[in-house]
């Protein structure tokens, strides 16, 4: 048995969209260095759940929260909690590739700027190669990180937005259908990268893709109508789920 703690530990959850209840009663635990993948049908509250561990569901209005998401311990719905620093340690890569308009190199330097985190020059370059390597993108741009980051393909950009997260130094990545733009090998060289990550970071994805979701992670959540009806080691739940429902949708009756 692991003795280590989780890294979150999300207890009687519900999330509320206005009057309408978005996720009802999750209780889940996040362990570290592993990749936790959540699958399930369009609208069923994978995204919203997501998007409560780093808060990024407060900036739509009319949204709240009930039951407790912790990171480490701390609550991170806690009045105290600092937003801007719980979303440096869980970092997000989106659906879509969202390079900023600058060169490659200034969009890795961005957050270390914005956070001082790089107290000089030499340390900032230093950043930005480190975390390009660790995004698997230094080969293909290392001659010439002034270049505009959107004349880069859609799984670069990817790939950049991932070093983005990176160089901030993140505990958590989260992903949401981060491949689900991309072409098969631009998927590929994303799953390859998250094998490799998750010998550092805490990696939580949102996917549709289920053979993803059995090639990539350690554990799979399936959420049903903003439920989670089953949590489970990966391979456990593919080859012997214990809910009639979470079988009827990796075997393709429902969903």
């Amino acid at each position: 048995m692991s003795t280590e703690e989780p890294v979150f530990a999300i207890s009687n959850l519900d999330f509320y969209y206005g009057e309408k209840r978005a996720l009802s009663n999750i209780n889940m635990e996040i362990m570290p260095r592993k990749v936790t993948a959540l699958i399930g049908p369009s609208g069923c509250g994978k995204s919203t759940y997501l998007r409560c561990l780093n808060r990024m569901n407060d900036t739509i209005s009319g949204t709240h929260v009930e039951g407790e998401i912790r990171l480490h311990g701390e609550n991170i719905y806690a009045p105290s909690t600092d937003v801007v620093e719980l979303r440096q340690r869980v970092g997000m890569v989106f659906q879509t590739p969202n390079p900023f308009p600058q060169s490659i190199f200034d969009n890795v330097a961005f957050g270390p700027r914005v956070l001082g985190l790089s107290e000089n020059k030499i340390a900032l370059e230093e950043t930005v190669e480190q975390s390009l390597r660790k995004a698997a993108l230094w080969n293909d741009v290392k001659d010439d990180l002034k270049q505009g980051a959107m004349g880069l393909s859609l799984g670069q950009q990817q790939r950049l937005c991932i070093a983005r997260v990176i160089a901030v130094q993140p505990e958590v990545i989260l992903m949401d259908e981060s491949t689900s733009a991309l072409d098969p090998i631009a998927t590929g060289h994303i799953e390859d990268l998250i094998a490799e990550l998750k010998k550092e970071y805490t990696i939580i994805i949102v996917t549709h893709n289920m053979q993803q979701a059995a090639r990539v992670s350690d554990s799979t959540g399936l959420f049903w109508l903003g439920e989670l009806i089953e949590f489970a080691p990966t391979k456990e739940l593919f080859t012997r789920p214990k809910e009639e429902l979470t079988e009827a949708y990796i075997t393709g009756r429902m969903g």
